[in-house]
C-alpha cells in the first residue's frame, strides 16, 4: 500500500493487473447495461484507492483551492427523497423516478439541502460530485478515475466471477456486507444494516484485495464513456471503452439499490449518468498508474 500523491490523502492499494473474467453470464443481469457475455481481460498494474473519496478529502480540495461543484454553480442536485423532512416544501421531481427530488442548495457540503451539513461524516463518500468534478479533485490529487475494467478487477477482489466482492450469498452467515436498501422500495426502508443514507467509507470488511465498500453505499463515477455495447467492442488488453458519447460509466450500486428494481449492486452490474450530473448517491474512488510507470492513454 501506499500513501496518495499530491492532495489525496487516502491509502491507495497496489494491484498487479493481469487476466481476469469481466462481465455477468447470461440471465445474470441487466442486458440493455451490456454486462455480458463474459470475457477476458488483461489489465496492467495499478492502484486503486482503499475507499471512496471521503467528505473530508474532498473538503480539503476545496479549501486548497477554492473548487466549486457543478451543483453549487448550477444552484441544485437531486436528494431521496426519503431523506428529506416530511415538511420539505414541494420540489421538481423526476417523472420516471419520483422518489427523487431536484432541491435547491442540495451540494456535497449540504447533502440534503438548506439546513442540512456534513458534520459527523468526515469519513462518509462525498456525494453530489459530477464526473467532471471528480475529474478536477483527481487533476488536483495526481490521479485519476479508474477505467470500468479496473473498477470490476479490482472489485472482485481475486474472486473468479463471484456476484459480490466477498462471494455468491448476499448475506453469509446473516450478516450484512454492503449498504443497501432493506424492505420495499422506495416506501418502506427497515434500515437493517444500520444506515438510512450514507455509511462511513470503511464500514465493512475489504475484499480480498483490501478494498472497501465496493458495492452499496454510493454509486462510483469510473473514466469511460458509457455503451451498452461496450463488452463487445474487441478491446483485450487495458480497455479503454468508447471514444465518446453521451454518459459516463457508474460502479457499485448504493444505499438505494434494492433486488427488486435495482439489482446492480453485483460486481459485474453497471449504469451511467451524464457528466455534469450529480445526486445523493453518487461519489468515486482514485487510481494511479504505477510511479515511474508509462502513463496509459485516456
Amino acid at each position: 500500500m501506499a500513501d496518495g500523491p499530491g492532495g489525496c490523502t487516502g491509502t491507495l492499494v497496489d494491484l498487479r493487473g493481469g487476466a481476469f473474467l469481466m462481465g455477468s453470464p447470461d440471465g445474470e443481469g441487466y442486458p440493455e447495461d451490456g454486462e455480458g457475455p463474459v470475457r477476458e481481460v488483461v489489465l496492467s498494474p495499478f492502484a486503486l484507492s482503499a475507499t471512496a473519496v471521503t467528505v473530508a478529502e474532498f473538503g480539503a480540495f476545496v479549501t486548497a483551492t477554492g473548487y466549486r461543484t457543478d451543483a453549487e454553480r448550477y444552484g441544485a442536485s437531486f436528494v431521496f427523497a426519503g431523506l428529506l423532512p416530511d415538511d420539505f416544501p414541494p420540489t421538481r421531481g423526476v417523472a420516471a423516478a419520483p422518489w427523487w427530488r431536484e432541491v435547491e442548495g442540495a451540494r456535497w457540503s449540504a447533502p440534503e439541502g438548506p439546513g442540512s451539513d456534513v458534520g459527523g461524516r468526515g469519513d462518509h463518500p462525498v456525494v453530489h460530485v459530477s464526473w467532471q468534478d471528480a475529474g478536477a479533485y483527481c487533476a488536483w490529487a495526481g490521479v485519476r478515475l479508474p477505467t470500468e475494467s479496473e473498477w470490476e478487477h479490482a472489485g472482485r477482489g481475486g474472486l473468479v466471477q463471484a456476484r459480490f466482492p466477498w462471494g455468491d450469498e448476499l448475506l453469509p452467515g446473516g450478516v450484512h456486507r454492503c449498504n443497501i436498501w432493506q424492505g420495499s422500495f422506495p416506501d418502506r426502508n427497515t434500515v437493517e444494516d444500520g444506515f438510512a443514507g450514507t455509511c462511513p467509507v470503511d464500514t465493512y470488511p475489504p475484499n480480498g484485495f483490501g478494498l472497501y465498500n465496493m458495492v452499496g453505499n454510493v454509486w462510483e463515477w469510473c473514466a469511460d464513456w458509457f455503451d451498452p455495447a461496450a463488452a463487445v467492442l474487441g478491446q483485450r488488453d487495458d480497455p479503454l471503452g468508447p471514444g465518446g458519447g453521451e454518459a459516463k460509466v457508474m460502479r457499485g450500486g448504493s444505499y438505494l439499490c434494492h433486488r427488486t428494481y435495482c439489482y446492480r449492486y453485483r460486481v459485474a452490474a453497471r449504469s451511467s449518468n451524464t457528466p455534469l450530473s450529480s445526486t445523493g448517491n453518487l461519489g468515486f474512488r482514485v487510481a494511479r498508474d504505477p510511479i515511474g510507470g508509462e502513463p496509459r492513454r485516456r
